[in-house]
């Protein structure tokens, strides 16, 4: 089984703790991307997601423009190293409930990992597999 490491997403968009909740939808709209790694001092301290902007800011009625990231993005994240296997990413994100994992090399952030880029790695990885599996029968 194959690594994370050729499918974490390095290009990513981070976001200062006092922009507010508005400022980070309208950024993940424009990279239509689906969260923003926050950060205080240039240092990751959350992520928000656009799960999170649902269920803690229009679900509670509060005003994006006026809400800071801080206030509700989610300071407890699953964190995994890029050697980590698909399969027990998988399993974390159902126990976290999430769909993004944030992936560090020891104490540096590396980059971010989806539910999605996920999928697409265990996919090849069982295309392979057929295929092996196809010419060794077939010869």
């Amino acid at each position: 089984m194959a690594a994370i490491n050729e499918k974490v997403e390095r290009h990513v968009v981070l976001l200062d703790e006092n922009k507010t909740a508005y400022e980070a939808a309208a950024l993940m709209s424009e990279k239509r991307i689906g969260s923003v790694v926050v950060t205080r001092v240039s240092r990751v301290i959350g992520l928000f997601t656009e799960r999170d902007l649902m269920r803690r800011v229009v679900r509670e009625r509060r005003d994006p423009a006026a809400v800071t990231v801080k206030e509700v993005m989610r300071p407890e994240f699953a964190r995994v190293t890029p050697q980590e296997r698909p399969e027990s990413c998988v399993e974390l994100m159902k126990q976290h409930q999430c769909r993004h994992l944030l992936v560090f090399d020891g104490d540096a952030f590396v980059g971010i990992i989806s539910l999605r880029d996920l999928l697409v790695l265990l996919l090849e990885e069982k295309e392979e597999l057929i295929r092996q599996l196809t010419k060794y029968v077939t010869t």
